[in-house]
């Protein structure tokens, strides 16, 4: 059974505060923030050894899940992470967690491969006491973790359907193309079906379709075999940047220039070539692969009683789920320094 969440956006910014009290906001606890200021949450504490499991390193965003932990774990003098070796096995991955509960670390963070699978230990580990930071992939219950960082997988389907929506400008006749990642995924459904929602708002809907399966090669096979079907596109959104090298490569191939795409995950060459704009990608949508590193955060300011930087709460939250900005030549600058190469 799978718990259903409901989302409370909050809108208050810094800025908003100034403005309407003239007044500029002092720091509070949290982690770092804009220039590299060090704030009160970054001063060394108590001790913290956090296990840190996630699925093998196969695909250019989840190896950039795992090399971000381990960034932001060397930042603090007080956390010892011990990462295990990235594995696509359930029943290892478990073996693994069992070996953090033996060791008693202090904290978990765990990418499960497969979330219902790996909820069993989970729960197993936080009746031990061990603080559970689940990243992206949802546990069965929602005993089985102190909090939970997500993406926004809806909300990437709704940004590349807001962004193509702008950029065709009213063209209600124009060709949508999607090429999807693997179908039978929940992930994958979320995007397509924020995707359309969105393209419904300006009269659009998508009128070809294929999915792939988050590779290199299946990419380029998808590509082709859309390329072939439809002899005119307008826009096509990609859903992963790097099945995006494949499908970029079809394109290539074919000699088609009558289209822009757009990207999804936001991967560092995507972003390059959006900057340089000089092929068929004017933007993509992230889906963070600093998760892993939030996770880290999350874990260190649990287990050490302190709050979220920022939030009145004296608390870390439950659930964190990031936000899927649209990457543009006007803001890749921005999205540049913590994007994952394909």
């Amino acid at each position: 059974m799978r718990f259903k969440r409901i989302s409370v956006l909050v809108a208050a910014s810094a800025l908003t505060l100034t403005a309407c009290t003239g007044n500029t906001p002092e720091p509070q606890g949290g982690g770092n923030q804009g220039g590299g200021v060090k704030v009160a949450n970054d001063e060394p504490g108590k001790k913290v050894v956090i296990g840190f499991s996630a699925p093998a390193a196969d695909h250019g965003w989840m190896a950039a899940i795992t090399d971000a932990a381990k960034k932001e774990a060397g930042k603090y003098s007080d956390v010892e992470l011990r990462v295990v070796e990235g594995t696509n096995d359930p029943n290892l991955q478990i073996s693994q967690v069992e070996t953090f509960i033996n060791d008693k670390v202090d904290a978990i963070v765990l990418l499960p491969f497969d979330g219902a699978a790996l909820t069993p230990v989970a729960l197993k580990a936080m009746k031990a006491g061990i603080t559970v930071i689940n990243v992206d992939r949802e546990f069965d219950s929602p005993f089985a973790a102190r909090s939970t960082v997500l993406g926004d997988n809806y909300g990437m389907g709704v940004s590349a359907g807001t962004y193509v929506c702008q950029k065709l400008n009213g063209k209600t006749d124009a060709v949508v193309a999607e090429i999807a990642g693997i179908d039978s995924l929940p992930l994958t459904q979320d995007r397509s079906k924020g995707f359309a929602d969105a393209l419904q708002g300006c009269g659009l809907k998508v009128s070809n379709r294929v999915a792939a399966e988050f590779t290199v090669e299946s990419g380029e096979k998808a590509a082709a075999n859309l390329l072939q079907a439809a002899r005119k596109i307008d826009a096509i959104w990609n859903h992963d940047d790097d099945q995006g090298v494949g499908v970029t490569a079809a394109i290539k191939n074919s000699g088609r220039s009558e289209f822009f795409m757009v990207g999804g995950a936001g991967s560092a060459n995507v972003m390059r070539e959006i900057k340089a704009d000089n092929g068929p990608h004017k933007a993509t949508v992230i889906y963070p692969s600093t998760q892993g590193a939030d996770g880290i955060r999350l874990a260190r300011l649990a287990v050490q009683g302190k709050a979220l930087g920022d939030l009145v709460e004296v608390e870390v939250p439950r659930e964190v789920q990031l936000y899927a900005p649209v990457v543009t030549k006007d803001n890749v600058d921005r999205y540049l320094p913590t994007a994952f190469e394909s």
